[in-house]
Parts: C-alpha cells; structure tokens; sequence
C-alpha cells in the first residue's frame, strides 16, 4: 500500500497539535478536576495528613474550590487530599502558586519521616495553628472553615482575658496548646508562653533588655515556632532560641554585636523567618544586612550585604522577611529604609531593589508576592506599587506595574484574597484589584488598623480597639459584625488580629483577649 508523503506529514502535524491541545487543556483544568473529585485510587486516612488544609492555587491564579490537605511531597510534585471526601491527587510544584510554594517550604517533614505519635494528633491541632508572623504563610491568611459568619451584639463571645503580660506591641502566635507572646518584666523582654484554652502562663523565658525606640517601649515582634523551637527577636536585637519542651535557652546572638547591625530609630520589629535548617533576620548594616543562621547552633551558612545598593538599603526597616521565587529563582524579600530587596535564597547576594513604595520614616508592612508580582507599601504620605520581577541570564529587571498612592499602609499589612489586596491606610479600609491597580472600594470601617483573613472574611482591628468583621468581596463593602475591645490600655493596638482554633486573639499592652468565632 503506498502512503502519500504529504499525507504523512500532515498527519505527524495534526497529532503533534492534538498532544499540545491535550496538554493545555489538562493544565488549564487541573484544578476543575480536584474540585469535582475525579476517581483516585489512594484513599487515605486521616493520620496520612501532615500538615493544614488549605485551599491550593495554580501559578496562574485558579484557586481550588474544597480544602485540600498536603500528604506527600517529592522536588517534583505534592499529593493532596480532598478534605470533603478523602480522594486523592497529584500536582507538579511548577504549577503552584509562590504561597504555596512557600507554604511547602514550612512543611519540613514528610509523613514518612514523621512519628507515629506526631501523625496521630487530632487534625484540629493541624489544620488551626497561626505559627509565625502572619500565620503560617506569612500572608495574613487563615486556612480555617466553619467559622461565624456574622457576629452577635456586642461582639463574638469572650473565653478568656489574661494580664500581666507587660510592654509592648507582639503579635501572638499560637500552636497546639499554646499561645506565645513577647512582653516584660521590669527592664527585660520576655517570651511567655500561655495554656492556649484557659490564658493560663506556662512558663516565661528571659529574652534581652526592654529597647524603648522612638519612646515605644518594649518587644514588637512575633515569636516564630517550628518544630520543637521556638524563635524569638527582641526589640534590642537579642536573637535566641528556645525549647519548646521545656523553655530552655538553645543558643542566643544579637544582631547589633555579632553582625554590627543597624536598627531604625525605633528599634528591631522583624519577626524571625525559619526555612528548613535556616533562621533569616535582618540585622542591617553594611556588612550583613541580612543574615542566614543554622536553626540549631545559631552558626552563620551567609551573609548578604546592600551596601553596594544605591541609596540607604543598609538600615534595618520594620518589617519581617517571606520567602519567594521570583523568576525561577528562590530568595527571601525583606523592606530596608531604602525599599524592597530580594536576597538569593542560596547565598545571600541582593539580586534586585524596587524603591517607590518605600519612605526615608518607617518601611513596616510585609510585601505580598504573586507570580513574579510583588506589592509594597508604606505611610507617611507614600502609598504602594506592584512591580514585575525578571531577569535575563544575570541581569535582574524591576517593571513597576501600577502605584496607587491612597493605599499609604503604615504597618497593618495587607492581605490578597481572589484577586484583590485589602488593607487600611490612616483612615480607610480598601479593596484594590490586583491586575489593574484600580480601587473597588473604600470604606471608613474602624479607620486605620491591622487586618487578616479567614474563611470568606476580614477581621480588621482599628487602632482605636474597635474590631469589625468584613465581607471579603470586590462587590463592595459589607459589615457583619463589630465589637469595641473591653479594658482598653491607653495604647495604640498595634498587634496583629491572629485566627487559631476556631479562635479570635488580641493583644493589647498588658493583656491579651481570646474570644470564640466558631
């Protein structure tokens, strides 16, 4: 039988195109499919889970629609699991999102190295936790489902008020049983660790000496815990270890003699960031403006320097590191005095420096990252930009895609929810649309304050104490609750809003307040 050759070639081309279609259309609706549970042959119970559940997001944005759980990961892919009904799937790791890959990068232990004991905790002390600055992510954004949807008069029920925890402005964290905080006693820092059910102190374990930068006296950071340690930052720079276990002191640095760092005038308020057997921290200075240490002995791996930046990118700033990765490389972004740096994650070098959102005051609020995207912003009368980040071979580019000057966030952060960025400037809450920059929304809200996210809401905190809970909706403004903090300090309420447990905690000076939104 003879075969036309064009006839051939022909057909070659049209198989070629329908592999390439194939493969596009199975890209495309990867998560179409776990979202309507297509067959899987692995079912697994519910000790097979080793982390929390969250709703997981291509790199292109297509976020999934169910809580799907992370039971296994290779360099190449992670399996998940359906929490609604225990099916299976598989992802590639370069189909995922930056916060998810960052998300995995918390995930230390895959469930084969993990012990029975560990596997078997209830899932409620895994799918609840708010570990570091932020929460898990360092995004501001709670995995947590089954949360009130509206708040009664007066506000959510109160559990529990405990004092006595001192000066100062620390956002709690909280794992498993126990809520972590920094505050004083006398003219130390203390890192205390309080019964997560009751407010009950467990222990206290002394940090460094009370710094008072800018007459605000006392600690400003979030402790960060990982594992069985606990990591802690003290506004004088005392950088220290602890045991979980017991609260024993594991090794201790400071970031101004062992690194000759250089603070803002109002102190350290960095939170540590842990990635794998690295604790990053950013002393400033020009000899190590940022810092990677082993977790375990504190022992320097690198030291990155901005001193070869233009403008003044040796000063600390405010705010605490994330890990991303930007045009294929990994890093760890942290906002100097001089603007936002991106420091190689392997080495340390400073690869690139977007300076319009930064202010020559106080750079405090975390950047966000999508994509090769990042969001930063500042107050005192700046605002923030998007910025696209590339490269070509060694040559790093900063292309600014929008600024919007009204979105001037002091230090309440901001957080990005479908799409769109929330957050306060000194005197609104906005909704801004992340592909264009254009403002949805804007409303007074409890005027200008912090803010998180959990389960379809907002929780936003004025620094007046009020506390409201927000629709978190393009489609406009919409308020289903508010209560006024009782007890109020004559302080402004800096702390973070932190979601755990089915739980809502506040500090405010001398005391902290849990309160049950579940």
């Amino acid at each position: 039988m003879l075969v036309n050759p064009m006839n051939a070639q022909t057909m070659i081309r049209f198989v070629q195109f329908r592999f390439v279609q194939f493969r596009f259309v199975q890209c495309s609706v990867l998560l179409a499919m776990i979202a309507i549970a297509l067959p899987c042959q692995h079912h697994l119970s519910a000790q097979d889970a080793v982390n929390t559940g969250r709703f997981w997001t291509t790199k292109s944005g297509i976020r999934s629609k169910v809580l799907l759980v992370l039971i296994d990961q290779t360099d190449d892919a992670v399996k998940l699991r359906r929490q609604d009904n225990g099916q299976v799937v598989t992802m590639k790791r370069e189909q995922l999102s930056d916060a998810d890959l960052r998300y995995l990068d918390t995930i230390t232990a895959k469930s084969e190295q993990m012990s029975a004991a560990e596997v078997a905790r209830p899932d409620s002390s895994l799918t609840t936790d708010w570990p570091q600055w932020r929460g898990a992510n360092r995004d501001g954004i709670s995995p947590e489902t089954g949360l009130l949807k509206q708040w009664p008069s007066g506000g959510p029920e109160r559990v529990w008020t405990v004092s006595g925890i001192g000066e100062g402005y620390s956002t709690p964290t909280v794992v498993g049983d126990r809520v972590y905080v920094l505050g004083t006693e006398g003219d130390s820092e203390q890192l205390i660790a309080l019964e997560q059910s009751t407010g009950e102190r467990v222990r206290s374990m002394r940090l460094g000496s009370v710094a008072g930068g800018g007459g605000y006296r006392g600690p400003r950071s979030s402790p960060t815990v990982d594992g069985n340690q606990i990591f802690a930052l003290g506004s004088d720079g005392t950088l220290a270890c602890f045991s979980r276990a017991d609260g024993e002191l594991v090794w201790q640095k400071n970031l101004k003699t062992d690194f000759n760092g250089q603070e803002g005038d109002w102190s350290y308020a960095e939170s540590p960031l842990v990635d794998g057997e690295k604790v990053i921290c950013t002393p400033g200075g020009d000899r190590a403006t940022m810092v990677a240490l082993n977790r375990n002995t504190g022992a320097m791996i690198w030291s990155g320097s901005a001193a070869e930046l233009p403008g003044n990118y040796s000063t600390a700033g405010y705010a605490s590191a994330i890990k991303a990765s930007l045009a294929g490389q990994p890093q760890y972004l942290t906002f100097l005095n001089g603007g936002v740096v991106g420091f190689s994650a392997k080495d340390g070098k400073p690869l690139w420096h977007y300076d319009s959102a930064a202010n020559v005051t106080a750079n405090c609020s975390t950047p966000v990252t999508q994509g090769d995207f990042v969001f930063a912003a500042s107050g005192y009368g700046t605002g923030g930009g998007k910025a696209r980040i590339s490269r070509r071979g060694t040559i790093w580019a900063v292309e600014e895609a929008y600024f919007v000057t009204k979105m001037q966030n002091h230090h309440g952060g901001f957080v990005l929810v479908d799409g769109h960025l929330y957050g306060t400037n000194d005197s609104v809450l906005l909704c801004i649309n992340w592909e264009t920059g254009d403002i949805a929304w804007q409303d007074r809200c409890v005027g200008k304050g912090s803010i998180a996210y959990a389960d379809g809401h907002l929780y936003v905190r004025g620094e007046n104490g009020e506390v409201a809970l927000v629709v978190a909706s393009p489609d406009g403004y919409q308020e289903v609750g508010r209560f006024d903090q009782p007890d109020r300090s004559d302080k402004n309420a800096w702390p973070h809003p932190v979601i755990a447990a089915g739980k809502l905690y506040l500090h405010d000076w001398d005391r902290i307040f849990c309160y049950s939104i579940r």
